[in-house]
């Protein structure tokens, strides 16, 4: 097997273009204070709303639902985590990463995937900020090509400026998010009656406990491969666990809940909508914007930096206009309305990623990665293998409804990783 090495991995990336292709230097670190806003932000998302409301009105609120809501997010935050903690002791991103376990060559398909899948996300987002304010603000239909145009560039604003526009945004945003949520949360506790009201109101068909789960894990389980973007800009590794468990376990479970608890009391998971009904439809908008926003740029950073890698590239900004701009004409040619279903599709997809880097860094390589410059294979079959076999298990058991579909993507990830790591042979740096 021929290995490969590339100039380009010796030059650092440049603090403006936030180190697309290298390890994030010590003094560019950052404060658990400055990470966990961001990560919070990202996962304050709107869709996930809607899966709180698929979970909701099929079982009674406690303890069913607020154990299932921990559970769910707590295999999430974990399965994020661990991902944090590797970027927090490393530096690199995930695509980063990637080049150990499935080759310089083999990488660029986890660079394609993610980065496609966020690239979709994004003209979702851009093209629901025109349906909203079609519904809600009154605005004419005439206008959404104005609409869309106007915040697909200013969602990724933020994110061509990098970690430190983020950063302040997340600071002033997530607050305010989870201020005007409580308030709305509060009447909406009001309006059923308090504990005694919740627990009274019906329940719906019950889904499956393994659907259930499922949801409310494979919802965000796409954002959470990639959460290394930011945690890589963590002290260490504990820092980069804590932050990325906070936001996935805290700010993703409060994302669910508050879909949930929507949906039992009024029968409509959409806390912007919620909002609009209960009179308070200026802060519904405040909130949404905030929202997107907070969630948009983090897409299209995620983009930007898996187009980096895979073009190994370390103008990281052109890419995010890039991205913008594919992801305008996906939202003005209504492609995103057929994208939506295989986006989530995707969620079955991405999760063996992720296991298969933690067993790559932790099992095969004992905690180390070797530098970038290190020269590595085109292809580590191991890898693309695991990749294959996993991802496999994780459609067949979903399509039979057998346990939790990204749980089960990830296990088979990490256990075929290291048996055909041992079993093939595999050239891992120049002789």
């Amino acid at each position: 097997m021929s290995t490969t090495t590339e100039p380009a991995l010796s030059s650092p990336g440049k603090a403006t273009e936030d180190y697309p292709l290298s390890p994030v230097p010590a003094g560019a670190r950052r404060s658990l204070l400055s990470l966990a806003p961001i990560l919070a932000g990202f996962t304050l998302y709107s869709g996930t709303l809607f899966a709180g409301g698929l979970v909701g009105p099929s079982f009674q609120f406690w303890p069913n639902l607020v154990g299932l809501i921990v559970i769910g997010n707590l295999i999430l935050g974990l399965y994020a985590a661990l991902l944090g903690y590797i970027a927090g002791e490393t530096g690199l991103t995930t695509v980063l990463m990637a080049r150990f376990s499935f080759g310089n060559v083999g990488s660029r398909w986890v660079d394609f995937i993610l980065g496609f899948t966020q690239i979709g996300w994004y003209a979702w987002g851009s093209a629901l900020m025109a349906t909203l304010l079609n519904t809600l603000a009154g605005v004419p239909e005439s206008w959404n090509w104005l609409i869309i145009l106007f915040f697909t560039y200013a969602f990724c604003s933020t994110a061509y400026f990098g970690y430190k526009a983020m950063d302040w945004l997340s600071r002033l945003a997530v607050p305010a998010m989870v201020l005007l949520m409580l308030i709305s949360l509060t009447i909406a506790a009001g309006d059923v009656g308090g504990f005694a009201g919740l627990q009274a109101a019906a329940v719906a068909d019950p889904l499956p406990l393994g659907a259930a789960i499922t949801i409310i894990v494979g919802t965000f389980v796409s954002g959470g491969t990639q959460a290394t973007n930011w945690s890589r800009f963590a002290k260490d590794g504990k820092a980069g666990f804590i932050a990325t468990l906070i936001a996935f376990f805290l700010g993703n479970g409060f994302l669910i809940f508050s879909g949930a608890f929507c949906a039992k009391v009024y029968g409509e998971p959409d806390i912007v909508q919620v909002m609009a009904q209960q009179g308070l439809l200026i802060g519904g908008l405040v909130l949404f914007l905030l929202n997107m926003w907070t969630t948009q740029d983090n897409t299209i950073y995620a983009f930007s930096i898996a187009g980096s890698n895979m073009f190994r590239s370390s103008r990281r900004t052109l890419f995010v206009l890039g991205g913008a701009t594919i992801a305008l004409f996906m939202a003005w040619g209504g492609i995103y309305e057929g994208l939506v279903q295989y986006l989530i599709l995707l969620g079955t997809f991405i999760p063996p990623i992720g296991g298969i880097i933690m067993a790559d860094y932790w099992i095969y390589r004992r905690g180390q990665f070797p530098s970038l410059e290190t020269p590595q294979p085109a292809f580590n079959w191991p890898g693309v293998i695991a990749y294959g076999g996993s991802s496999a298990i994780a459609y067949f058991t979903g399509q039979a409804g057998w346990g939790i579909v990204p749980v089960n993507g990830v296990v088979a990830a990490l256990a075929l990783y290291v048996v055909l790591s041992r079993v093939l042979p595999t050239q891992r740096s120049a002789v």
